[in-house]
């Protein structure tokens, strides 16, 4: 038997962030439970995307704390995060371009670093690319990449030096509740019982085998996502990262120069077990990526697939997560980051630390009601007012 006062069950990158925000508050007697090792779920398959355009003020808010989180990472964290402003630009045809430039208008308003650029000007940026089917891009200089595993464990570092315990391959099983329904503990497969008063479930996906048993219906569910790593054949430099919105796609340059491609089309998602899923892209999605990369860019000299892999993101059923309390005493949530868990976990960290200690959230840009669970039971889930036609999901 052991007690904690918080007990963060998942040491990817979400939890760990949430179990350093603590601890910087104050907040040292916590245990972090992970079921495998530290950052090896969905933090070790990121893409590692750094952006702010989104159509959800709350979220756009939270990935610009993310920005400057990452950008003196050194200061806050003590280490390098891997964090490149190469730039990040969102490109739209016809029938996006008002909800873009709404969009860019709400994202300024926040104080983002943002402006609407020309295809002429993408071209500038990508010499390769193909732009006659874009009517504008917004970029944002400083966008780019990161690293969601060196981040994660960034966090890891920064938390055990505030104290905080973390224990890996502790899979959580069982969480204990008393007489007046609160809970109490958590168990984990090896039989280690914990006491404590306060459990924070970030471990996506798995997160509804630790809730179904107390009757909360948890809608978040493992969505397999799947990557293909290209060569273009070509000397492409510190290219901004694209999300491309007629393609649907969307592609980053890698260190070593091949070409990050993955899937905006959330039109027919696939659904399956995070502990069994495939982990490298079907033959069918290999060929669905040559094709629209033929078609984006014509001019690469000696185009390949180079290899694959896939991973899970742990999704909702509008795509946003749930940070708040649970319907069971002394249980929060932070899981169903549907892909957006790196760019956010620096906020997230933050947010949850705010919600656990203060019962709100310290950043007025920040509604934390955006997130509750019960906005799913309400028929309100968490939408953007200027959604993409085609890519509703991107927001």
């Amino acid at each position: 038997m052991d007690t904690a006062q918080v007990v963060i069950v998942g040491g990817g990158l979400e939890g760990l962030a949430i179990a350093w925000a603590l601890a910087e508050r104050g907040v040292t007697d916590i245990v972090v439970l992970e079921r495998n090792t530290l950052c090896s779920g969905g933090t070790a398959k990121s893409s590692s995307v750094v952006r702010c355009h989104y159509g959800v003020p709350s979220l756009a808010a939270m990935a610009w704390h993310g920005i400057e989180v990452f950008a003196h990472a050194e200061d806050v964290l003590g280490a390098d995060v891997g964090y490149r402003d190469v730039g990040y630009a969102v490109g739209v045809g016809e029938q996006n371009l008002a909800a873009l430039r709404d969009n860019l208008a709400m994202q300024r308003s926040l104080g983002i670093q943002v402006e609407e650029i020309t295809p002429a000007d993408m071209s500038a940026l990508w010499p390769t690319m193909f732009v006659g089917d874009f009517s504008a891009f917004a970029l944002e200089p400083r966008g780019g990449v990161g690293d969601a595993y060196r981040t994660g464990m960034a966090y890891a570092a920064a938390a055990r030096r505030h104290g905080v315990r973390i224990m890996q391959h502790a899979t959580a099983v069982t969480l204990a509740t008393g007489a007046d329904d609160r809970v109490k503990g958590v168990e984990t497969a090896a039989g280690h019982r914990i006491e404590t008063d306060t459990i924070v479930l970030a471990n996506g996906a798995w997160a509804t085998a630790l809730t179904t048993p107390l009757g909360i219906d948890l809608p978040v569910r493992a969505q397999r996502a799947q990557i293909v790593m290209v060569t273009s054949g070509e000397q492409l430099g510190a290219a901004p990262v694209v999300s491309d919105l007629v393609g649907l796609q969307y592609f980053r340059v890698e260190h070593s120069g091949e070409v990050l491609v993955g899937n905006s089309d959330h039109s027919s998602p696939e659904y399956t077990d995070p502990d069994t899923y495939r982990d490298h892209a079907d033959a069918g999605t290999v060929e669905v990526v040559a094709q629209k990369l033929t078609h984006r860019f014509p001019a690469w000299s000696q185009p390949g697939v180079v290899n694959s892999y896939a991973g899970c993101y742990d999704v909702t059923p509008d795509y946003n997560p749930v940070i708040g309390p649970a319907p069971v005493p002394g249980l929060f949530l932070a899981v169903g980051f549907s892909g957006h868990g790196f760019k956010l976990a620096p906020a997230v960290g933050r947010l949850v630390a705010d919600l656990l200690l203060d019962g709100a959230s310290s950043d007025p840009a920040v509604d934390h009601q955006d997130f509750r669970f019960s906005r799913f039971a309400d028929g309100r889930p968490l939408l953007s007012t200027h959604r993409y036609v085609g890519a509703t999901e991107m927001r």
